[in-house]
């Protein structure tokens, strides 16, 4: 048991992303079942969706769970009226500044943990009163941080310079890498892109093949002059590239993007047209798991690495 288990009351230091067009409530309570943290993704669902997921969350589990939230939602006030009102009792917040919320969040009896790319933004989010952090490097999926900082960078320092309790995120899929990170500092891993294909996610059987056959290099990050995100190469990414080989504005992009590419492509499959977000790690994902097996699998790699390094030559 460590600060992270003892914060959400939950097992084992494994906390699923809050993945937008995959986290409903049939992923997050799968996780929260097999001992993690689930997190239903609220960046895509209406609110009425959302307060569905949330009721179908209470009835699917009773260990702890939690919603993701990007603080830049449309209707984020309302979204947040839905929290308080549902008495949910662990918010991650992301994709903003922790500021205006936490406060709020925090009156109404919920554990706030916010999303960072640096060691500075940890620290505001300490000052903000957040309870713990998620240090997120640039090989994850969807949004990125801009300072493009790896994941074996980010977290010692952050670790340096923030006493809150600390999940790294960004390219963990095994339980080597869960080791990894907790020798670098953190407490906790957050773990998207393969929850992101189990299955029990709500993303489409075409997207899941797709980054089942993504291979090393397959993915890019993006749209950077917008907001950072890391795609798996398609038609869509390399008219992205062509336009931002060429200087192109943050206006042009916005309007190639347009609204709903991430649905298209991860929730409807449209594997040309749509915005495939996914990490670095998805060339190492070669088939469906269910969580159960993931979590099964993350924690015999976790022990098995354990014992490999206290059979390791010291010097």
């Amino acid at each position: 048991m460590n600060r992270i288990t003892q914060l959400f009351g939950i097992e084992y230091p494994i906390i699923q992303g809050g993945m937008v067009w995959c986290s409903g409530w049939r992923l997050a309570s799968a996780v929260s079942n097999n001992g993690g943290l689930g997190l239903l993704g609220a960046g895509s669902m209406h609110c009425d969706t959302l307060t569905e997921h949330i009721r179908k969350m209470k009835e699917a589990t009773d260990r702890p769970w939690g919603v993701n939230v990007p603080l830049l939602y449309p209707e984020i006030d309302k979204l947040m009226g839905i929290l308080a009102d549902e008495q949910v009792k662990i918010v991650f917040t992301s994709a903003g500044s922790p500021k205006k919320w936490t406060s709020f969040l925090k009156s109404h009896g919920m554990t706030v943990v916010h999303v960072v790319s640096s060691a500075s933004f940890a620290q505001k989010c300490e000052e903000a009163g957040c309870d713990a952090i998620v240090a997120e490097g640039f090989e994850a999926g969807g949004h990125n941080g801009r300072e493009e900082t790896s994941t074996l960078t980010l977290i010692p320092n952050v670790a340096a310079h923030c006493r809150l309790p600390l999940i790294a995120a960004g390219g963990i899929a095994s339980g080597k890498a869960m080791l990894a990170a907790m020798i670098l500092g953190a407490e906790g891993v957050q773990i998207g892109s393969r929850f992101a294909v189990a299955t029990e996610s709500s993303a489409h059987p075409n997207f899941k093949q797709q980054v089942w056959k993504t291979p090393e290099g397959g993915t890019m990050l993006a749209l950077k002059k917008i907001a950072p995100t890391r795609l798996i190469k398609n038609e869509f990414y390399e008219q992205v590239k062509t336009l931002e080989d060429q200087g192109a504005d943050s206006d042009t992009l916005k309007e190639l993007l347009g609204k709903g590419r991430a649905k298209q492509g991860i929730f409807e499959g449209n594997l040309a047209e749509g915005e495939l977000e996914i990490g670095q790690i998805a060339s190492m994902l070669k088939g469906e798991e269910s969580v159960a097996e993931i979590m099964q699998d993350l924690l015999r790699d976790y022990n098995q690495s354990i014992n490999r390094c206290s059979n390791s030559v010291s010097f």
